[in-house]
């Protein structure tokens, strides 16, 4: 389903992020973790891309199977970095023609192997100019769908560690979505205080289009560790660092904390009428299924509370 349809059909919507299985055996993994989100009926889910594309036939092949042998509806990651024109267009002609509806357009990382790499070279040097490609690709009639796809874009509640000077980092998203971009994804956060201030001054910018809250929910300490390295440096509040350390090491007690602090998060940003909240699951089913649990959702209760806000807002 087109985004622009879905988002005001099931807001605030409930989505999970998945990366592609580099063997068998983590395949096998994955799709158990799938069969057991699957029930929840989220609104869609998302398929990462490696950096330079270096995960591209993977994440195509996970596209695929979500397409042909699941319910779910997949938004597949699309990066600049090391790509040219005509292979950003192949892959989309591939997308269009397999029934993918929607695109995340990212500026991606450079390839850890090649630290060197000049990115002047790229046929796009920002994610804007990925939108924009996307955007002309619909304009041209080339998807199947009637809209042509709808593209989302990444934001940064904490800020972009590549743009410190924050007014000139909100004019870079408003690029984006001046570019043809129909909403934007937030990277992880754990204060809420940050989202609400970004989604604040989007408005203030004249940024309009929905934004989605991205979640993690801490499960153990060395997967925070390493979020803190990959995550754009994420800030880890204070009273959630106590948390963790009263576990003394204990690591069902760490994900316990983990969970409880997530679902706090997500109650809170459903009071804030947030328009969607986004798992980023690592490929795991249990934390997002313990939040679920945990707020009385489920595909009849979410489109319950969807429909009484539709109702309200009438």
């Amino acid at each position: 389903m087109h985004i622009r349809d879905l988002l005001p059909r099931h807001r605030p919507t409930f989505s999970f992020e998945f990366f592609p299985p580099k063997s068998a055996a983590a395949a096998a993994d994955l799709f158990e973790t799938i069969r057991e989100l699957e029930p929840l009926q989220p609104s869609f889910v998302s398929v990462t891309y490696g950096a330079g594309g270096g995960t591209r036939d993977l994440t195509h092949e996970l596209v695929l199977r979500l397409k042909t042998e699941t319910s779910l509806d997949p938004i597949p990651h699309l990066t600049c970095v090391c790509h040219s024109e005509k292979e950003i267009e192949s892959i989309l002609v591939d997308y269009a023609n397999v029934g993918v509806d929607n695109i995340l357009a990212l500026g991606g990382d450079p390839p850890r192997d090649r630290v060197d790499y000049d990115r002047s070279a790229d046929a796009f040097p920002h994610a804007a100019d990925l939108v924009r490609f996307i955007r002309g690709f619909n304009e041209a009639g080339r998807h199947s769908g009637g809209r042509g796809f709808g593209i989302g874009v990444a934001g940064f509640p904490e800020g972009h560690p590549a743009t410190p000077n924050r007014l000139l980092e909100m004019d870079y998203l408003k690029a984006k979505v001046d570019a043809g971009a129909d909403y934007i994804c937030t990277q992880l956060f754990f204060d809420n205080h940050d989202f609400l201030d970004f989604r604040d001054r989007c408005r203030l910018a004249g940024i309009e289009v929905p934004i989605i809250a991205g979640i993690m929910p801490v499960t153990t300490e060395k997967g925070m560790l390493r979020m803190a390295e990959l995550a754009a440096g994420a800030r880890y509040p204070a009273r959630l660092l106590r948390a963790i350390q009263r576990c003394g090491g204990d690591a069902e007690a760490v994900a316990r904390v983990g969970v409880h602090y997530a679902t706090e998060q997500c109650a809170r940003l459903l009071d804030e009428e947030v328009d969607g909240i986004h798992f980023y699951t690592l490929n795991q089913s249990r934390a997002t299924r313990e939040i679920y649990a945990s707020l009385g959702l489920g595909p009849a209760t979410a489109a319950a509370a969807t429909g009484s806000r539709a109702g309200a807002a009438g």
